[in-house]
């Protein structure tokens, strides 16, 4: 079966647990260990530096963001491996990302 979503509806939007007051985030994958979302990040965004076991991915949709003081805008695409500090995350004007988690791959 088909499934889709479209970017910028308001349905399916939801405080984004875990992030700064005022970041939204739409689930539109969460199977099988894979998870993608789009994130909006609010103007005057700030998340300190963290890991994850998964690599992650980011494609900026729409505005900008930067990783330690280095800017990604609209069009850029990021990519995370597993287990890599990333972070400070600011963003000054706000920012709709598409966020992807890989499965993390057994040894």
């Amino acid at each position: 079966m088909i499934f889709s979503f479209n970017l910028y509806d308001e349905e399916g939007w939801e405080d984004a647990k875990g992030y700064q007051e005022g970041t939204k985030r739409k689930v539109l994958r969460d199977e099988n260990c894979c998870k993608t979302i789009l994130l909006k990040l609010p103007q005057h965004f700030h998340m300190e530096a963290h890991s994850h076991v998964n690599a992650e991915q980011h494609f900026v949709i729409e505005g900008s963001y930067a990783i330690n003081n280095i800017p990604f805008a609209k069009g850029s695409y990021q990519r995370i491996p597993p287990n890599e500090e990333h972070g400070t995350f600011t963003s000054e004007d706000g920012a709709l990302l598409l966020v992807m988690w890989d499965p993390a791959k057994k040894q």
